[in-house]
């Protein structure tokens, strides 16, 4: 996963995902039910995306790949930044975004789960 085009195909397909640029044109947004679940710099070179973890994950990952990193201007805690540069696999990748969704859809309460339809 390289490309916009890709972050956006794999965020896109995941339920309930919306996509914008809350902060300013380059920064792009993935939310469910209006909480972040993954962000990037549309202009980054190499493109970098940030996804939410469980800490624990969170300092696995990063000792596992030097491309892994805490969260860019995010709670470094709970979210790491990838550089999508080839050094993380796109399975990584994919299942890190597809955790992060998973991670944000449990902390919704279960009013926003309902309305959902999850």
């Amino acid at each position: 996963m390289q490309s916009i085009a890709e972050i956006r195909a794999a965020c896109t397909a995941l339920p309930h995902s919306q996509e914008t640029f809350p902060f300013d044109m380059t920064t792009l947004v993935f939310k469910v039910s209006g909480k972040m679940y993954a962000l990037t710099d549309v202009t980054g070179d190499p493109l970098s995306l940030s996804v939410k973890v469980r800490p624990e994950r969170g300092d696995e990952l990063r000792a596992a790949h030097d491309a892994i990193t805490p969260g860019y201007h995010l709670n470094k805690r709970h979210w790491i930044s990838m550089a999508l540069d080839g050094r993380v696999p796109d399975e990584l990748v994919q299942e890190l975004l597809t955790g992060s969704h998973a991670l944000v859809i449990a902390g919704l309460s279960r009013a926003q789960r309902a309305e959902l339809g999850l």
